[in-house]
């Protein structure tokens, strides 16, 4: 096993994100990184996308450097996203470099990194287990895009959530249905029900159906699915004779949705399409679909990743990011499971074989096939 690192010290870097408007470490948590030892040199204007300005890091103990002074000095590079391939050229050599790379789906960019000579582990890939839940970032940005989903459905919506009496009359609550019960599945559905609308919530697996009821949503259940308990959570591909009868219903509660939110991913593959462009257009208009798989393909036929658009009076935002919209919370959650994850790496050691975390987050060379 690799000698632990945890007794020494390190120069950690953090570099300015180039894709999101995040930071990988935060000023309170860069305090804690320098009461252990470590120097924290942060890039030039790193911070400011999510407003921690430079003299807050300052404060906390860090120096302001270049990004070509960040590479080449610190021992171990932090990011969040948009790492380039001149990156790993300028960085000291054998440095660990952490960041969200999405390498599951870049094959292309997780064989640049794994040929990179540095150390590279990618937080996308964090386990779905108990002891790896504080370095769980994919699980902390979902809930952030749960909840912001339904604040950008609602702001698009033209009537209301909760049942409204007016003096014209007394309106019905919105009509909500919610694709996917993960992380930010059931952030959604917990958001729409406070804003009390009426919610149904689909999922191919059975063991979030007490989740989504403790939420106060309806169940949407179709009978004949397959579940694979090894997949941490996630979702796994279905025979084609319950995707058709997964199809029909979703038609069936669609149509009569006033707002949809489409959160249904299968790591490592294209996101299953489950609103049909046929289903949108049988759909009332001044409805809205917000797609949070959109990044992957999308749940709904019509979602353009990024995008929003209009198509027979629905409306379809694409945007698997939103959580971009809250950049100080979602970097103040990023950066402390980066903090535990750090803890971790440092106490085991780097290329540690030992540990099922260190193990899957890992971006190593592969082999040729």
């Amino acid at each position: 096993m690799p000698p632990t690192m945890e007794s020494s010290t390190m120069q950690i870097g953090i570099l300015k994100c180039t894709i999101d408007p995040m930071v990988a470490i935060i000023p309170s948590v860069a305090i804690k990184l320098t009461k252990e030892g470590h120097k924290v040199v942060v890039e030039k204007g790193a911070g400011e996308q999510a407003l921690y300005d430079d003299q807050k890091f300052i404060d906390a103990g860090a120096t302001i450097a270049s990004r070509n002074e960040v590479l080449s000095s610190s021992d171990l590079i932090l990011t969040v996203s948009g790492v380039m391939k001149e990156d790993l050229e300028k960085a000291k050599k054998g440095a660990i470099l952490i960041g969200k790379f999405n390498t599951r789906v870049d094959k292309e960019w997780n064989e640049i990194l794994g040929k990179s000579g540095l150390q590279v582990y990618s937080l996308d890939l964090v386990p779905r287990s108990s002891i790896a839940q504080s370095m769980d970032v994919i699980s902390s940005l979902a809930s952030l895009a749960g909840y912001k989903a339904v604040i950008s459905a609602a702001d698009r919506y033209s009537g209301y959530f909760p049942m409204m009496t007016t003096p014209a009359g007394t309106f019905p609550p919105a009509r909500v249905l919610v694709i996917g019960a993960g992380v930010a599945g059931l952030q959604a559905i917990a958001t729409s029900k406070r804003l009390g609308a009426q919610v149904e919530a689909f999922d191919v697996r059975s063991a979030v159906k007490e989740e989504v009821e403790s939420l106060g949503a309806r169940f949407v259940e179709v009978e004949g699915f397959e579940e694979d308990h090894s997949q941490g959570g996630y979702a796994i591909q279905q025979s084609q004779e319950y995707i058709k009868k997964q199809h029909d219903a979703i038609h069936e509660h669609a149509i009569k949705s006033d707002v949809i939110i489409c959160t249904a991913n299968i790591p490592g593959r294209t996101a299953p399409i489950l609103i049909e462009a046929q289903t949108v257009r049988q759909m009332n208009a001044g409805s809205i679909i917000v797609d949070l798989a959109a990044e992957t393909g999308g749940n709904c036929e019509l979602t353009k990743n990024g995008k929003e658009i209009v198509d027979h009076g629905v409306t379809i935002l694409g945007n698997s990011k939103l959580y971009t919209l809250l950049p100080k919370k979602a970097s103040k959650l990023y950066a402390n499971n980066v903090f535990n994850f750090v803890k971790f790496l440092l106490k085991y050691g780097p290329g540690n074989t030992d540990h099922d975390i260190l193990v899957k987050t890992h971006v190593a060379e592969r082999p040729s096939a």
